[in-house]
């Protein structure tokens, strides 16, 4: 009997001493690795598992109850009874403001609360969750960046007043932005796949210290999974993902997949999407104050051998708008120890035509169309990256990341006029080669960060116009210099970060750069007024200082002041081409480096971690801003270009302008199921003329994002309202570039839609979204874009993992 007993108490102390909790997220019911469990009193951890799971067997012997905590997800207490009468299974509910985010672009990582520049970051679960068929869309969603569109296939964000150019991409650790990045209005962030995003830290404002030239209104960096080790325990890890998506309002379809096997040291992860888009549908519920802006009654077709204008059966159907897009991503990880790491990033997008939907529609004083076919060829960009990524006690560093890359990007123009055989071939390709190397040392309360970064763009550029009707080809103007032109840059920046103590954190930092550019000018058959070539050297040093005050857990104070730094680049010094019909823009070499200066302050309040509000402002001094202004050429202020007597424009430096404005956010826990955020952005900017303030462009009117979420086990949803405020004709720029043409007699209206998404884990493995955009079909068109929102848009995606 006594054996008995006594085995019987083995086991019931065996099973007390192994006692093990799983914790989960409570809308996907999957188990969250690395979840923090501390014991209260008594302040011992343990954290969970690849599964979930932690032994709290002495947790629960010494306290009284069990904290939960994990980054993204809102920590929660329980009882050490409660816990053992709910089988040991907790459900976190994802945190929807969280300052206490860890930032890589900006803090080096710092937690956000000490980072003073305003950040906004994008996290894979978000991401998943708002399903997006583009990641210009997918930044359209959170109501903090408003993006532009001229076609379907494209995207142009703008950050507090500044575009294209002017706001830096970066991917993985290496510069987008390139020698050919325009002023005007982008469509490259689409060949971003946002599928395979891990996370996407938005900076907003100048970011010129680490990041150099162009990094203005602000930087957006986009980080792609990377590949994943197999655990302590396990010989190799095997995982992937897949998903397929359908949207109503464009006959969108989307099919991802993605896989990714582990080893001890060595990883790789894989990814492919597919994305087909029909012509966009927009919304059939419109204002009068819209008159018949966007109706497309007509388009164009060619039938045998004349163009034709075909009656459109539904108006409100935007023909043509779709393309196919292709997105590839292999990248392979080496760890040989815990202090070195090898890696290899691959990345391919490329597509098929892509209709410029916003020439299209444009029409003569006759009422004819004034394109038969406008389109972009396939928009393709290879980049090939090796990263170094160190970790040592050095005397010169205790971190280090060294990133060579080489980038190939090539875009295209075709354009034929209604009623003619001449379709015109304009094709660019650039090369980029980079080298980064970023070095970070601990020195007591000090980290210092510095490094040094080199960039060289190579520029080939041709022009054919080709006889539809005989089948021959003819040389016509380059859109840049025939004779090729190149960049090249290099830099190095000092950075510092001084937590004087607990409460105060400060931040210094400068940056030296040198850019270079030269581009020549062979055949003078169409522009003999142009120079042989054009020669330019760049220097700047930009700086910044600023701190953030602590003065409690519920209080935060931010200020910066902060220079940026952006050089000419080859679009800037030697483009020829028609920004609108009637205005031909053409090169000035006398065009200088501009420069701005923002003051930055923000301030914000947690009540008891139910209600968090933050409020930004900023004021930027912008001088010698480049901007499109009337130009003349050997005396002339217009010239013939493609048969059309039009306006010469041209970049140049204006004397002097600003702009201001603010943010302000504000997220409520109603009760641990239900969230409320909502934010809201105003900006507004002039230029300084001698006849008075004029308007700066791509300034956006008001705009903003209010959201209801809800948290309820296996099931997420949110319902959310976008809105934008009106844009009047007085506030529109005369460069051209907020595309006046494309609005109403009195500006663009205001707007709204009300839209709702949901996902439910119908499985550990298999989840169903489903999601109800602009929800009354509201008709609405984006500040300075040529083609306009899409309508009713039902989106249902099917995703599976294991």
């Amino acid at each position: 009997m006594k054996r008995w007993l006594v085995l019987l108490f083995s086991i019931v102390s065996f099973s007390g001493f192994c006692q093990m909790v799983t914790v989960v997220d409570k809308t996907s019911w999957l188990p969250l690795a690395g979840v923090t469990v501390t014991g209260i009193p008594g302040g011992n951890s343990v954290q969970t598992d690849a599964n979930g799971k932690a032994v709290i067997a002495e947790l629960m012997y010494k306290s009284d109850s069990l904290r939960f905590t994990y980054l993204g997800f809102q920590s929660k207490t329980m009882a050490v009874a409660v816990v053992r009468s709910q089988e040991y299974r907790v459900a976190l509910v994802p945190e929807v403001h969280d300052i206490g985010e860890v930032v890589i672009s900006a803090g080096r990582f710092l937690p956000q609360k000490q980072v003073p520049q305003q950040v906004e970051v994008l996290q894979a679960r978000e991401i998943a969750f708002a399903s997006q068929p583009t990641t210009a869309d997918l930044l359209q969603q959170t109501g903090k960046v408003l993006v532009q569109k001229s076609q379907m296939g494209g995207g142009s964000p703008v950050i507090r007043g500044f575009e294209a150019n002017k706001v830096l991409l970066v991917v993985d650790g290496v510069r987008m932005n390139n020698a050919i990045y325009r002023g005007g209005h982008l469509q490259n962030i689409i060949t971003i796949d946002n599928s395979v995003l891990e996370r996407t830290e938005v900076l907003f404002g100048p970011n010129s210290v680490m990041y150099g030239s162009d990094a203005l209104g602000g930087v957006i960096h986009f980080y792609t999974k990377r590949p994943q080790l197999a655990t302590a325990g396990q010989s190799n890890a095997f995982s992937g993902e897949a998903y397929t998506r359908y949207g109503t309002a464009a006959n969108e379809f989307t099919a991802h997949a993605q896989a990714n096997y582990g080893r001890s040291k060595w990883a790789s992860f894989s990814g492919l999407t597919y994305t087909s888009f029909g012509n966009l549908r927009q919304g059939a519920n419109r204002s009068s104050n819209y008159g018949d802006l966007g109706i497309r009654n007509y388009y164009a077709a060619r039938t045998a051998t004349r163009d034709t204008m075909l009656l459109n059966p539904n108006p409100n159907v935007q023909r043509p708008t779709g393309y196919k897009q292709y997105d590839l991503i292999q990248k392979v990880l080496f760890e040989p120890n815990r202090n070195i790491s090898h890696q290899l990033n691959l990345q391919y997008s490329t597509s098929t035509d892509i209709p410029r939907y916003d020439r299209l529609t444009e029409m003569t004083g006759d009422g004819e169309l004034n394109y038969a076919e406008w389109y972009y060829g396939p928009q393709d960009r290879f980049l090939a990256s090796y990263s170094l990524a160190l970790k040592d006690t050095a005397k010169l560093y205790d971190q280090a990341r060294v990133v060579a890359a080489l980038q190939r990007l090539e875009e295209s123009r075709h354009n034929r006029r209604f009623g003619r055989n001449g379709l015109s071939h304009r094709e660019e390709e650039v090369w980029v080669y980079s080298l980064a190397a970023d070095f970070s040392k601990q020195l007591q309360k000090h980290r210092l960060q510095y490094g040094v970064e080199a960039n060289y763009n190579d520029v080939a550029s041709e022009a054919t116009e080709e006889n539809i009707e005989m089948g021959v080809s003819a040389p016509i103007s380059t859109r840049y210099p025939d004779g090729g032109a190149t960049m090249q840059s290099l830099a190095a920046f000092l950075s510092n970060t001084w937590s004087v103590s607990p409460k105060i954190v400060l931040t210094q930092g400068v940056r030296a750069e040198r850019v270079s550019l030269h581009a020549e000018f062979k055949d003078k058959t169409f522009f003999p007024f142009l120079e042989d070539e054009v020669t330019q050297h760049s220097s700047a040093v930009t700086g910044s200082v600023g701190g953030t005050w602590l003065p409690s857990r519920d209080w935060r104070f931010s200020l910066v002041g902060a220079s940026g730094f952006r050089a000419p680049n080859v679009d800037d010094l030697s483009k020829v081409f028609d920004s609108a019909p009637g205005i031909v823009l053409v090169p000035n070499p006398d065009v200088k480096p501009e420069y701005t200066y923002t003051v930055d302050m923000g301030v914000s309040k947690s009540f008891a971690d139910i209600l968090s509000v933050e409020v930004v402002g900023y004021y930027t001094w912008y001088r010698d801003a480049l901007v499109v202004r009337p130009f003349q050429l050997q005396g002339q202020d217009s010239i013939e270009y493609e048969g059309v007597k039009s306006q010469v424009m041209a970049n140049v430096n204006a004397s002097n302008a600003y702009i201001y404005g603010y943010s302000a956010s504000v997220a409520a826990n109603i009760t641990s199921a239900i969230v409320l955020k909502s934010t809201f952005y105003y900006t507004y900017g002039r230029v300084k003329e001698e006849t008075g303030d004029v308007p700066l462009d791509h300034i956006p009117p008001f705009f903003g994002k209010t959201s209801l979420y809800l948290n309820l086990k296996k099931l997420q949803a949110e319902f959310f309202v976008l809105y934008n405020g009106q844009k009047t004709l007085r506030n529109y720029s005369s460069s051209g570039e907020d595309n006046l043409q494309y609005a109403t007699p009195t500006g663009m209206p205001a707007w709204y839609t009300l839209n709702v998404r949901t996902a439910y884990q119908l499985t550990p493995h298999l989840q169903l979204q489903a999601a109800l955009e602009n929800i009354t079909d509201r008709y609405y068109r984006v500040f300075a874009s040529g083609i306009s929102a899409p309508g009713r848009n039902f989106v249902v995606t099917l995703r599976g993992s294991f």
